[in-house]
């Protein structure tokens, strides 16, 4: 499977603009999947409306203690890095929130006396959208803190669709997050917007999809005139420019009130499928 992740340096830029309008260009033609990987606020589903097909739950592994193995020798106090266990001569605490499921306390342990256990922490949900286009929507339970085993599970549930391609709205920033969702990525798209703050953003960006070794272009959104200092940026590092969205009164009004921008605006339908067609060729698919 081919994988195209939409990132951006911070929120607000369009990912899930350029993700939906690209994915439904795209539906026209082959079949792919959307997976709307921004699981602690997902939207794609707001503007790609279709009947749920699965649901399931995503967990995280936390330790349990086993009754009357334990001999309160404190190695998983003292061994575990994130503070989630704590030992009072053979009473054991487990704080699930802040278990990153190393292993560390259930693996050396000597008494055997932890096991692992699930804990649900979000949801998983596909739906389909038309003959060719399936959304999946991984989802962050409230209250939950862990974004990243979300992400892989929702990732992982993608092999299910036999689909050859899809595209990863990934989490905004450059967090865990976000490299979960895009560092296996045959290539990246990235999404900024002409203004000081979203150079500053694209430059952390950037310098991420550089570090995981990926290949990226990048789309300039919402874009009025062009911003000088972006330009000069993106041509100093030798960035390919997909695609410019020019912005206007009437794309904003159809995004608020969620609406498919391209499905009544010919010149942008014409943007979209040209975004489409280019990261095709990007990742060689259909070659």
């Amino acid at each position: 499977m081919k994988k195209i992740a939409i990132a951006s340096g911070k929120g607000g830029t369009g990912k899930t603009t350029v993700s939906t309008n690209v994915a439904l260009a795209l539906s026209k033609k082959i079949k792919l999947t959307l997976a709307d990987l921004d699981v602690e606020e997902p939207d794609a589903s707001i503007f790609l409306q279709g009947k749920e097909i699965s649901k399931r739950d995503a967990v995280k592994k936390i330790p349990q203690i086993i009754k009357g193995k334990c001999n309160g020798c404190g190695f998983c106090n003292k061994n575990c890095n994130f503070n989630a266990i704590i030992s009072f001569s053979d009473t054991v605490l487990v704080f699930p929130e802040l278990c990153h499921s190393c292993r560390i306390c259930v693996d050396f342990c000597s008494q055997e006396a932890l096991e692992f256990v699930d804990m649900k922490i979000g949801e998983i949900s596909s739906f389909k959208i038309n003959s060719n286009l399936t959304l999946t929507e991984g989802k962050l339970d409230i209250g939950q803190e862990m974004a990243v085993p979300v992400i892989a599970q929702s990732k992982n549930s993608l092999q299910e669709s036999n689909f050859g391609l899809a595209l990863l709205d990934s989490p905004p920033g450059t967090s865990c997050s976000m490299v979960e969702a895009t560092k296996d990525a045959d290539y990246i798209v990235l999404v900024t917007e002409p203004t000081p703050f979203g150079l500053n953003d694209l430059r952390l960006a950037v310098e991420t999809v550089k570090a995981l070794k990926r290949k990226f272009g990048v789309i300039i959104n919402r874009e009025t005139e062009k911003f000088e200092k972006l330009e000069k940026y993106l041509e100093s590092e030798n960035i390919e420019i997909l695609a410019r969205i020019p912005f206007s009164r009437e794309t904003a009004s159809s995004l608020a009130a969620g609406k498919i921008i391209a499905r009544k605006n010919s010149e942008l339908s014409s943007v979209f499928t040209e975004i489409g067609n280019k990261i095709l060729e990007r990742v060689n698919y259909g070659a």
